[in-house]
């Protein structure tokens, strides 16, 4: 099952980040696909904001991973933001312990994931940005597991963009 959303501004992106928040809950891994510039930093800061993140929230791209405290669903939650980008080999992932970060009280968001595709839990979330500078995004949201089903279409039902 799949959802598709047209983001015009940086503003829609990350109003669509805060509106996923909504639906996440601790333990879920949502992996962010899209080229340099796409807006994936952008949606990460949108899914920080909707879990009442204080202070800002900027791209972990030299440090691999910043890690936030916030709220889901009235719970404390640890948001951790990993950009794998910098990585050579699929064997870092595993040396700066990605799959320590996957655990019930956390939501994991992790920029060009595709490196460390053999640690991901076969239960993430996918969100693909296709389209970068001035141009319009289209926003595909997605997983192969159905347990995601239902809050996807929560999201889509409730989506509010202007």
């Amino acid at each position: 099952m799949e959802h598709r959303f047209t983001s015009i501004t940086v503003k829609d992106t990350r109003e669509l980040g805060k509106q996923l928040a909504g639906v996440l809950c601790g333990g879920d891994v949502v992996a962010l696909i899209g080229d340099l510039g796409a807006g994936k930093t952008a949606f990460a800061q949108g899914v920080g904001e909707g879990l009442a993140i204080v202070g800002p929230m900027t791209s972990p791209t030299f440090t691999l991973i910043h890690e936030y405290t916030g709220q889901a669903n009235g719970t404390e939650i640890r948001l951790i933001h990993m950009d794998l980008y910098r990585l050579q080999h699929p064997e870092e992932a595993e040396v700066i312990g990605i799959e320590d970060s996957f655990v019930e009280e956390a939501i994991c968001l992790i920029e060009w994931p595709k490196i460390a595709e053999d640690y991901l839990p076969d239960d993430r979330l996918i969100v693909e940005i296709q389209g970068s500078g001035e141009m319009p995004r289209e926003i595909i949201v997605y997983s192969n597991d159905s347990g995601w089903e239902q809050r996807l279409n929560l999201l889509a039902n409730n989506r509010r963009l202007s």
